[in-house]
């Protein structure tokens, strides 16, 4: 085997092993997490009334394996989510695949388009303020600090009051067209927003000292061009590696966001599954935004030495 392909073995493996690590700490800390909420799964199986005797009790505790310890329910259910089973929902009593699947495309369709919106308005923030005048670049730092640290929820019922409410521009809930995505998405995607602006002005302002900018300039390209062409695919890696990391955490706000615009999705059902103590839905889910950070990781990492040749192996 050639050096290169014992490396590129070697690349292959850290990545398999980081993703099992990732998946099974993701599962473990919410397994662990939802064994302290107080609240007995037993209950949530007999409905509302509660009305079991306690045969009936002792006989759910068995079938579902509750009369186990901690440690043989979580042995167990390592070995069925290596099987890619994800179990049987306590409350709705249905595999848990079917309804995360169900409710998938919505949830996905947001994140993403919260995703694109995010680096868009990021670019154009840092490209229009990026070595300008102090005045400027203090300006469009504060709004996005103040995007950054502002709950996202919050920022959704602004906009819903002014948008929706007030002017009757985009709908109030649901999700059907294009314009019940506009506000959901502007929501979720101005915190981010907030923060990519911030990293890739320091990379820009950074690039534009380079000798290759100044090299760019003395044969009279204008600086526009020198930001877009040269300066911005520089300072191009931190910013998709910091992308790549918030984009699992776009799930988990789309909870919230769904929740405000009565959206269908993943967050309804994550927090019909919390306060009923479904374990498995909210394991599901918090795999699934494992399993979405580990891939979008890997494609970043894959794509570094196409953004930035100087990444690239001999």
């Amino acid at each position: 085997m050639t050096a290169s392909a014992t490396a590129l073995a070697g690349g292959i493996a850290r990545r398999v092993g980081s993703a099992v690590a990732v998946l099974v700490g993701a599962a473990t800390l919410a397994f662990l997490t939802l064994q302290l909420i107080p609240g007995d799964p037993v209950s949530v199986l007999l409905g509302p009334s509660n009305a079991g005797s306690p045969e009936v009790r002792a006989e759910i505790s068995r079938e579902y394996g509750f009369d186990r310890s901690v440690a043989d329910q979580y042995l167990h259910y390592l070995g069925r989510l290596v099987q890619g089973d994800l179990g049987q929902s306590y409350q709705l009593q249905q595999p848990v695949n079917t309804l995360i699947g169900d409710q998938l495309l919505p949830t996905l369709q947001l994140a993403l388009a919260a995703l694109v919106l995010a680096v868009l308005l990021a670019v154009l923030s840092a490209v229009a303020t990026a070595g300008r005048r102090p005045l400027l670049r203090a300006t469009a730092s504060v709004f996005e600090l103040v995007a950054a640290s502002t709950p996202a929820y919050w920022v959704g019922i602004v906009l819903l009051t002014v948008f929706s409410f007030r002017f009757a521009v985009f709908p109030v809930a649901g999700a059907d067209g294009f314009a019940s995505l506009v506000l959901p998405a502007v929501t979720l995607a101005l915190p981010l927003t907030g923060v990519l602006a911030q990293v890739l002005r320091e990379g820009l302002e950074a690039a534009l000292e380079q000798p290759f900018v100044v090299t760019a300039r003395s044969r009279g390209i204008s600086q526009t061009a020198v930001r877009l062409r040269h300066a911005l695919r520089h300072s191009a890696v931190p910013l998709l590696t910091l992308a790549g990391w918030l984009t699992g955490s776009l799930i988990g706000g789309a909870v919230l966001v769904e929740t405000v615009f009565g959206r269908p999705g993943i967050g309804s059902l994550v927090l019909q599954a919390v306060s009923a103590k479904d374990m498995p839905v909210v394991i599901g889910v918090v795999l699934l935004s494992a399993s979405v950070f580990v891939v979008i990781s890997t494609v970043v990492e894959l794509l570094h030495p196409v953004i930035d040749p100087r990444l690239r192996s001999a």
